[in-house]
């Protein structure tokens, strides 16, 4: 598993994730890359889970992102329903989070596309401590989102042991 974040403020949407990848109890890489910009750089992604499940998904959404021109909400809801319906897209065993200037959602194979009431969320292992961290800053400081975002990943980090302190990030402003 893995942590990826994302947060929203002040005209300015962050994605956040680690870069470990483990191997059933061993850490096999500690920089890969699970974060995408997509359709004309409008777009962030993030994935969690296998990672060969989620390049594909980002494949997936690239296409309905280019059916949909862009629209993140539809191409989202057209893919969550393709892969929940779909028996070889079924067994994919990965999430993705995703945010243009309009939405943050969480998709997923179960045919879930959630979007936060507070444009905070996450996925993966860490997912939890990021979120109540990344949700702690947002209300009791006036950090910038991309602020909120490290400092969440890194209280993730010291807690989760599928998630390491290699943090990458992409900011989309607006």
């Amino acid at each position: 598993m893995t942590t990826v974040l994302s947060v929203r403020r002040d005209n300015q949407v962050v994605m956040a994730a680690d870069g470990q990848v483990t191997f059933e109890s061993y850490v096999v890489k500690s920089s890969a890359k699970k974060l995408r910009r997509m359709y004309k750089g409008q777009v962030l992604c993030g994935f969690a889970g296998a990672a060969a499940d989620g390049l594909a998904l980002f494949e997936r959404l690239e296409k309905k992102l280019e059916e949909y021109n862009g629209n993140l909400l539809r191409a989202s809801v057209e893919l969550a329903r393709e892969w929940r319906t779909d028996k070889v897209l079924r067994r994919l065993e990965a999430m993705l989070l995703v945010a243009d200037k309009n939405h943050t959602l969480i998709l997923s194979g179960n045919g879930d596309v959630l979007e936060p009431d507070d444009g905070i969320a996450a996925i993966g292992s860490g997912g939890p401590y990021a979120v109540a961290a990344a949700r702690a800053l947002y209300e009791f400081t006036d950090m910038k989102a991309v602020d909120i975002a490290k400092e969440a990943m890194r209280i993730a980090a010291d807690i989760c042991i599928y998630t390491n302190h290699n943090i990458s990030l992409e900011v989309l402003e607006f």
